[in-house]
Order: C-alpha cells, then structure tokens, then sequence
C-alpha cells in the first residue's frame, strides 16, 4: 500500500532524488554561509568519533544471542 502523500503537492523526493538535494541544499549553505561549514565540519568529526567508536565496541564486544530479549515478542 502507497504511503499517503499531500495533496497540494505534486511531487514526493523519494529514493536518491531526495539524497541529491539534500547533498546541494548542504553545499549552498557551505558556499554561502562561511560559520555553516565550521558547523559542518564539527558535526562530520563528531559523527565519525561516534561511529568509530561503536565499531570498536561491537567488534570487540560481539551481541551474542542469549543477550536479544525478548526473542519472540509476539510468540509467533
């Protein structure tokens, strides 16, 4: 079933046109916003810190299957 969209518009970014315009409404802040790129760059370095970090946690420490609770919820 099709999600329901707004009628008043005609259009819906779905997939990687949405993507692509988020990656240009991003580049236009950074070309003329010159305090919006320190934003940027802080919020990628945090990200990438965060991310790195968590791979280095769950590879070290491996979710194993007596840890997942509940394993059935619904008792299917």
């Amino acid at each position: 079933m099709e999600p329901e969209t707004n009628p008043r518009f005609g259009f819906s970014l779905r997939g990687s046109a949405g993507l692509i315009i988020a990656i240009l409404v991003v580049t236009i802040l950074m070309i003329m916003l010159p305090a919006y790129r320190w934003f940027f760059l802080i919020s990628v370095l945090i990200g990438l810190i965060i991310a790195g970090a968590l791979t280095l946690w769950y590879r070290t420490h491996p979710v194993k299957e007596h840890d997942v609770h509940p394993k059935r919820p619904l008792g299917l």
